[in-house]
């Protein structure tokens, strides 16, 4: 019965890797895709036709609506997982016999919540950022359709057009910082969970072998003895040889 318990936690520990795992390389791929997004838009400004873009904007929309239900997906399914795990863990005679089981799941918890705001605020981002980009191609074409209609090309069109042009540049750089911080979180995340785990290695091995700090403390017990007694006759030497010196 045991051993029976024992693979079924570990099924479940090996479906909670898998779909973390599986979540992370979706997250990377939805992020790079957030950034890219309005870069390939500035990119089809220049465009002479009027279908490319749309069918452009159209692929990438289908990519994002794609890409956030299948991401949807595995953390639901994750967190049917973890509530498994922690069904498990509550099961009468488990928990009081290894603190581990609560320790890893755990850790599973904070993996999925950190996925969770990830995709959130990723998805926030990129609403953000194909709204304005949106509203940018509006007053860009407008401007475009109000000067092919008036045939006026005077300095007020000019300095508005340079305006706009500024504004995208700004908004570009925001991007880019977007984009670093991005990816300066998903290396403290990474260190983090390594962090996380070295602490689990260590506290298990201070619970299956509390001998070892007993045997620690003796020995800076016997050392700090030692170097009393080395000092202590060091310093009857001395005096002794300096009464010898001056007798």
């Amino acid at each position: 019965m045991a051993g029976g318990n024992s693979n079924y936690w570990e099924d479940l520990r090996k479906q909670a890797r898998q779909l973390e795992n599986e979540l992370d390389l979706k997250l990377v791929s939805f992020s790079k895709l957030c950034t890219s997004y309005s870069s390939s838009r500035d990119g089809r400004h220049g465009d002479s036709s009027d279908t490319t873009p749309l069918l452009n904007n159209s692929t990438q929309d289908r990519m994002f609506e794609t890409m956030a239900v299948e991401i949807e997906q595995l953390l639901t399914k994750l967190t049917g997982v973890n509530d498994k795990m922690a069904e498990y863990s509550s099961t009468p005679g488990v928990a009081s016999l290894n603190a581990a089981l609560m320790h890893t799941l755990q850790r599973h918890r904070d993996i999925l919540q950190d996925y969770t705001h990830e995709f959130h605020k990723t998805k926030t981002n990129f609403l953000a950022i194909r709204e304005r980009e949106d509203l940018l191609g509006s007053v860009r074409k407008d401007i475009e359709t109000y000067k092919s209609g008036s045939g006026v090309n005077n300095r007020r069109t000019e300095l508005f057009l340079k305006e706009h042009d500024h504004l995208r540049n700004s908004d570009r750089l925001i991007e880019d910082t977007i984009s670093i911080a991005m990816a300066t979180k998903e290396n403290m995340t990474s260190q983090r969970g390594l962090l996380k785990s070295i602490q689990s290695r260590v506290n298990t091995l201070a619970n299956r072998f509390p001998a070892i700090n007993n045997l620690i403390q003796r020995i800076n017990l016997r050392k700090r003895r030692d170097s009393l007694i080395l000092g202590g006759v060091i310093g009857i030497c001395t005096i002794l040889l300096l009464l010898y010196a001056f007798h």
